[in-house]
């Protein structure tokens, strides 16, 4: 690996996509150090300990949120408009339509998808903005007459913000190395482990030999799982093309294979089901000093249930992580609709009748591999969990669905080097 780096930098292409990349992050960790007006930072620690959900959305924004910066929201709404965008695909027939039309009806996809950022953007800016304020670390926010302004300040600040991390992130994926928005979302994870490790060492230097073998050990299942796949083999039928003389022109006939991967949803079911866990102890909260007994109860009950110290909410979540990787898979493979496609090219699966049977035997094999990629994203996500119950503390050098993105992004972007040494006869990175 160490020669192919070598190798990597004594390309003058190669060496000036790295360094683009790496000065665009720069650019965007300068940025996400740029506070937005009227910000007690001393309580913001207090509340992200205390908030989850928080955590998780600083993590997407790159640990920008952490600081509550003009890049605070980091790439998240144009992620979830995304995410919206694939969910409406197979409901909206225009869309999908749209999908199928190649290249140009991408580029319109992607072109609504921005467009749909944007809102995005400023609701979350809005809510973000009132929690902040209900928890006494923002002032001089809401829609009352004199801070009327300063909010819509903040909100298209921050909305501004937000789409210039995505330009940033464009032009790492078009001039530099890697998917853009996923290396800035890698870029803040990996900045904050030496603080990490500090607070470790600081505090439980048993701890931190433990949790680095814990992230090593995790690190190897997750590339493992990330990389398995079941192969479905498609043989493809002979066809006469043309004919010479007394001599036909016949095509076709080789043999090829469908991936089928174990775990083809990434890390979306981890954000889909922290983010309907955090919902109910967040609509509790605010009825907690309720003056009616009954709604005080009630309150406390499902604020307890669905806090992460305590164990219902874990065992749910590990379920709702389950059950939404099913769900996630089974809309992006109906999208694909790989049966139909092959019996367009006069592929077949051996055994199996093109059309609806082939459908059929796809979806099962994909269910039946679905199961070992839903439990392993589930025990991920409940890894904090489990450390705590071993460590005493469920802190850890990364959290779970950090380690998945940063897995995940490190894979991609050494094949795509692996790929241009390749090209020039260099020996890749992945053997």
């Amino acid at each position: 690996m160490i020669q192919a780096l070598r190798n990597a930098f004594r390309l003058p292409d190669l060496r000036r996509k790295i360094m683009i990349t790496f000065l665009i992050l720069v650019i965007y960790r300068l940025a996400s150090h740029v506070p937005v007006p009227n910000i007690q930072t001393e309580l913001l620690a207090e509340v992200f300990a205390k908030n989850p959900l928080l955590s998780m959305m600083d993590m997407v924004s790159g640990g920008a949120m952490s600081s509550f910066s003009v890049m605070a929201m980091g790439v998240g709404p144009y992620i979830t408009a995304t995410i919206v965008m694939q969910l409406l695909q197979p409901i909206i027939p225009a869309l999908e339509e749209l999908a199928k039309e190649g290249e140009a009806g991408r580029n319109k996809i992607n072109q609504y998808t921005y467009f749909l950022a944007i809102p995005l953007c400023a609701l979350q800016a809005f809510a973000l903005g009132m929690q902040m304020q209900s928890q006494g670390v923002m002032t001089d926010f809401g829609l009352s007459g004199t801070a009327l302004l300063p909010t819509l300040t903040t909100i298209i600040t921050m909305t501004a913000g937000t789409m210039f991390a995505i330009w940033l992130g464009e032009l790492i994926t078009e001039q530099g190395m890697g998917q853009g928005l996923s290396i800035i979302i890698l870029g803040g994870i990996v900045a904050r482990i030496p603080q990490r490790v500090g607070a470790m060492v600081a505090t439980d230097l048993r701890g931190l030999v433990a949790f680095l073998l814990i992230t090593a050990i995790t690190v190897l299942v997750i590339v493992v799982v990330q990389e398995g796949q079941r192969r479905i083999p498609v043989q493809y039928g002979k066809r006469v093309l043309a004919m010479r003389g007394s001599r036909l022109r016949i095509a076709g006939g080789q043999s090829t294979h469908i991936p089928l991967r174990v775990n083809s949803s990434g890390m979306i079911p981890l954000i889909f089901a922290q983010s309907i866990m955090m919902f109910p102890g967040l609509i509790a909260s605010y009825f907690l000093s309720s003056g009616i007994p009954w709604v005080q109860t009630t309150a406390t009950t499902v604020y307890n249930m669905f806090n992460a110290q305590s164990t219902v909410y874990w065992v749910m979540y590990f379920f709702m992580v389950v059950g939404f990787t099913y769900f996630y898979t089974d809309v992006i493979f109906q999208q694909q609709d790989l049966a139909e496609n092959l019996k367009r090219q006069g592929g077949f699966i051996p055994g199996i009748r093109p059309g609806k049977r082939t459908e059929n035997y796809l979806n099962g094999v994909l269910r039946r591999i679905t199961l070992v990629g839903a439990v392993f994203l589930a025990t991920v996500a409940i890894l904090p969990w489990l450390v705590k119950g071993v460590t005493e503390t469920s802190m850890m050098l990364i959290t779970s669905s950090g380690l998945l993105i940063v897995v995940g992004v490190v894979l991609d972007t050494l094949r795509q080097l692996e790929a241009q040494l390749l090209m020039r006869h260099y020996e890749g990175f992945i053997k």
